[in-house]
């Protein structure tokens, strides 16, 4: 047990290496090890960590062994380790586990996860995800469980139908899950290069063309492998999703794949891997028909993971583009939709495989990753965590704690990413771009609208041309936003001044307009399209955005004496500058000014703001 424990990336599918650097042995029969480990960055929106550690192993005299384990920093006497570009020191606290024996056999395993993860270096959205310890229970410590939990269920010699299978689909999962990770990150370590771009897009590029990548260890540099002109190309992009669990959308995008799956797209990339360095000669690989090697459809041992081969339709291709494609199907692996899956985050990646591949062919996997920020979890992750543990008695039955359900009915917000890699020829790279950049942003607008689908009831987010229309409280305020505009600055805000559809109009300006709350906390209230696509938010989610975490520093440190200039002038004009968006994306705009907005009363209700001529830095 002690053993699989301190064997992180066996069982920690976001542990990118675990490298032990050094070791030594105590006068007592223990060991100390000098460890440095990379964890991979969940989102496209935040960096990886890594840890430098000293871990310690000793046995007990009653034959328990305890493994501690806590980071290496100079505070300590220590040496300063070296930063590692792409990657975030993180520090862990006393950590570690106890595992004693039982008598009549098996052990109780006591596990103690204590991380900072420096949230203060990712957006605010995202601080959820590197503060609560529901989640790293979650993400690191239940993970521990499932990992032994697969060892008892070997030791004890209990016997699962298809456990062939079983384990290739385990084998299979780890590699896609892997492989997923490395197109999120990007590391460059790995040879991925941004593409350059305007700085204005929501979807990123990056290529790779490095040899050990394409073709892993099967062949060398030596080979003259970068002649042949073939690179990997990822397309990426990360959104944040109000009122709909992770759980729901992956299980929506893995039932609906035809409604947002470009069949021609998919019969591409099939075709290039088929004529591409990455089919391994038949004398290389130890191959398998792909219905022999695995089932269609399976679930490992815990329903955790569902495994499918997708067949490709080439309905109204040429005869070329379908003979190319032919045998080829996708691999698909989705994770988080089962019944005790928690919720917290769910997976849909895909890739397209040979019918004959071997078991180390490269895997190129794109797909769906979304994690619940700010998911009402705690009340049932013990309740998870329990469950585990008295799963590892082997041979008790138990009916499994059904979250999937609780998780589906959550109010939340997500963070969706999206990674989609292709391979390309050399002389095609532009093409491809094009391409996977059309292709990403399509696929991102579709998730957007199936959020409005999925959203609770009473819930819904409201994104659209005109999704207010009817709401009583929105007619009025932005009546009361056009008055104040013309009597403040003596101009129309709008041109058609018809009472009837100047809520549409003001949604639908060109100019991003938002007003906030002016006392105590200035937080928005409300945002017309162009606002919530300049602060990457939903009206929703608006409110959880200050406006102090908008503006810029030098804005931030004189916002009281803009404030005041405001209440006392009824307007006030902002030079061109740089703010920030709700996922810490820099901001500039040409111009903006600020009004004061009343009510009926004559009373102040909010302060508006209109940014001109806005784009993403």
């Amino acid at each position: 047990i002690s053993t699989v424990l301190k064997d992180r990336p066996l069982w920690l599918s976001d542990c990118r290496c675990l490298d032990v650097l050094s070791e030594f042995s105590t006068g007592n029969g223990g060991t100390i090890e000098l460890l440095y480990m990379q964890i991979y960055a969940p989102t496209t929106l935040a960096s990886a960590r890594d840890f430098w550690t000293l871990r310690y192993t000793s046995v007990l005299e009653d034959g328990s062994i305890v493994v501690c384990e806590r980071s290496l920093t100079g505070t300590q006497g220590g040496p300063s380790m070296p930063s590692v570009p792409n990657f975030v020191r993180a520090i862990m606290f006393p950590s570690g586990y106890l595992i004693r024996p039982c008598e009549g056999g098996g052990s109780v395993i006591h596990i103690v996860d204590h991380l900072d993860l420096e949230p203060c270096t990712v957006p605010e959205v995202l601080r959820p995800l590197y503060e609560s310890s529901t989640v790293l229970a979650q993400t690191m410590t239940i993970m521990a469980l499932n990992g032994i939990y697969q060892i008892a269920k070997g030791i004890s010699g209990e016997t699962v139908a298809g456990s062939r299978h079983l384990s290739a689909m385990r084998i299979l999962s780890k590699r896609m899950n892997r492989s997923f990770s490395e197109a999120i990150n990007c590391f460059s370590d790995d040879g991925w290069t941004l593409m350059v771009t305007d700085g204005m897009e929501e979807v990123t590029l990056s290529i790779n063309t490095s040899p050990s990548k394409l073709l892993g260890s099967m062949f060398s540099s030596a080979e003259g492998i970068p002649s042949l002109g073939f690179g990997i190309l990822c397309a990426k992009a990360s959104m944040l999703l109000p009122n709909v669990s992770p759980t729901l959308l992956v299980q929506f995008l893995r039932e609906h794949r035809s409604e947002w799956a470009d069949c021609g797209i998919d019969i591409y990339s099939a075709a290039t891997l088929k004529t591409s360095p990455f089919k391994l000669r038949s004398s290389q690989a130890n191959c398998f028909e792909a219905g022999q090697f695995m089932p269609s459809t399976g679930h490992t041992i815990q329903h955790e993971e569902l495994f499918e081969i997708v067949k490709l339709e080439g309905h109204g291709l040429a005869q070329e583009e379908a003979v190319l494609s032919r045998d080829m199907v996708l691999l698909q692996v989705c994770s988080g939709i089962g019944e005790k899956a928690a919720g917290a985050c769910a997976q849909l990646v895909f890739a397209p495989v040979d019918s004959l591949f071997s078991d180390d062919a490269p895997l190129l996997p794109s797909g769906f990753r979304v994690v619940a920020v700010d998911s009402e979890i705690d009340g049932y992750i013990s309740s998870r965590t329990l469950d585990l543990t008295s799963s590892l008695e082997v041979g008790l039955a138990r009916t499994p704690t059904s979250i999937n359900q609780e998780g589906n009915k959550m109010r939340s917000k997500s963070v969706l990413t999206i990674a989609f890699q292709f391979i390309y020829e050399k002389d095609l790279q532009e093409n491809v771009a094009t391409m996977a950049h059309r292709y990403v942003h399509s696929v991102r607008q579709f998730v957007q609208k199936v959020v409005i689908a999925l959203a609770p009831s009473g819930l819904s987010p409201h994104l659209g041309s005109g999704p207010l229309s009817g709401t009583p409280e929105a007619l009025t305020l932005s009546h009361w936003i056009c008055r104040s505009y013309r009597f403040h600055l003596g101009f129309e805000l709008l041109k058609d001044g018809c009472e009837d559809g100047m809520l549409n109009l003001l949604w639908n300006h060109s100019d991003a307009i938002m007003c906030c709350s002016w006392m105590p906390i200035r937080v928005f209230i409300f945002a017309n399209q162009a606002g919530l696509d300049m602060l990457e938010t939903t009206l929703v989610s608006l409110q959880d955005i200050s406006l102090e975490n908008v503006l810029d520093e030098n804005r931030h440190k004189n916002l009281g004496a803009y404030v005041l200039q405001i209440m006392e002038q009824g307007y006030s004009y902002l030079p061109s500058g740089i703010c920030m968006s709700s996922m810490g994306r820099p901001v500039s705009y040409e111009r903006a000014m600020a009004w004061k907005v009343v009510n009926d009363d004559n009373s102040t209700h909010c302060i508006a703001f209109m940014f001109m001529n806005w784009s993403f830095a």
